[in-house]
């Protein structure tokens, strides 16, 4: 694999550590800014609608660019918007600094368009499994890193390191990539057409559709394990930490069963591992290490989808790749939002020990999506 994938990887892993980090330390940056723990947690939902409106815009409106200043943008955005947060002595200020660094989240779109140019059609699968390594990795080393030293030495702390962190990666990325990188860019010509392909909307579709799944349980998932098992703060670190783990695995072998099978078999594999798990979930209740079984099995599905997810888009209309995957980046914060809602709504009737048979019908709609692919196997040269 070139060696750029490996800075993407890493860069990805300052991305998802910044947009995540914040939502393990709420407590202590509520009490720094005297507002209500609800009413911080509103920064997850900034970044969330700054990723899925503004960083499509932005990337078309850089369509024209050369990708290498375009991504120079993309990352002093978001590092400006880290210094921001930062820095902010009102909630304000912090939403303002969320709303930066969402829109510079564009760098992940930026980075998939860039690695789809550089490897053979047969290896794309490996190859966005690599770039968005950083991101199942930003939940099992940077998130618990970032809410130890923001317990520890305060909320700011982490923040701090990921601007300084999003500087560095940077600097490198322009240190390495070349000034004119052949790769396609995103912009209107054809794109309607691309986005009007029921193929290409189901995928969308099916996106938003697990991923409200998961966060119907994930959003809550202290509380949840909690209810499941009567255990300590030190197995909770150490079960988010194994999911984090799981997910890490579960990216790099799904970018390998989409280069062995194909998108469409594995995504169905996937999708029924995650289904599955979602059931068993709740029945694990007063079982710890069969709680913990299910959350590996869940994160590896989970995480895998989403590299078969790319690819088949990848395959409808490759020119307009960057665009189609960032558009497909905001169906997985409007389902993450959803998820959100839908679980809050529900936690008084159903209790946190049973959210995941919530989840359940939309993992079963995402899995209906699939009816409708008939070719048993896809790669983007077909």
């Amino acid at each position: 694999m070139p060696f750029i994938l490996y800075v993407f990887a890493l860069t990805n892993l300052v991305i998802g550590t910044g947009a995540f980090v914040l939502s393990g330390i709420l407590q202590p940056l509520a009490a720094s800014l005297h507002v209500s723990v609800a009413a911080a947690g509103q920064v997850m939902t900034a970044y969330a609608l700054a990723s899925a409106t503004l960083a499509p815009l932005l990337l078309l409106a850089t369509g024209s660019w050369p990708r290498k200043r375009a991504i120079a943008l993309a990352l002093l955005l978001f590092a400006s918007g880290s210094v921001l947060c930062a820095s902010a002595g009102s909630l304000t200020a912090l939403l303002a600094g969320r709303v930066l660094m969402g829109t510079g989240s564009v760098f992940s779109a930026l980075a998939a368009g860039l690695t789809v140019a550089l490897v053979a059609p047969e290896r794309r699968g490996s190859a966005l499994s690599l770039a968005f390594l950083g991101m199942s990795l930003s939940y099992a080393i940077g998130v618990p890193l970032g809410a130890w030293l923001g317990f520890t030495y305060g909320w700011q702390t982490p923040v701090w390191l990921v601007a300084g962190a999003s500087v560095l990666a940077l600097a490198l990325l322009m240190a390495l990539l070349p000034s004119r990188v052949r790769a396609s860019s995103a912009n209107f010509a054809g794109l309607g057409d691309a986005a009007r392909q029921w193929p290409v909307l189901r995928v969308w579709l099916r996106t938003m559709l697990y991923f409200t799944a998961i966060s119907c349980v994930f959003t809550y998932i202290g509380p949840v394990l909690l209810a499941l098992s009567p255990i300590t703060p030190a197995q909770l670190s150490f079960t988010l930490v194994v999911f984090g783990l799981s997910g890490v695995a579960g990216t790099i072998l799904g970018g390998l069963a989409v280069d062995r099978m194909g998108p469409l078999p594995t995504i169905r594999v996937l999708l029924a591992l995650l289904a599955a798990m979602m059931a068993l979930l709740p029945v694990t209740r007063g079982q710890y290490v069969l709680t913990l079984a299910a959350l590996v099995v869940w994160g590896m599905a989970g995480f895998g989808s989403n590299s078969p997810q790319q690819v088949l888009l990848v395959a409808r209309s490759p020119q307009h790749a960057p665009m189609l995957i960032s558009l497909n980046g905001s169906m997985v914060y409007v389902g993450t939002a959803a998820g959100a809602v839908i679980g809050g709504m529900s936690i008084a009737t159903l209790g946190f020990d049973q959210l995941a048979w919530l989840g359940l019908p939309f993992a079963l709609l995402a899995i209906a999506t699939l009816g409708f692919d008939t070719r048993a196997r896809l790669h983007p040269a077909n």
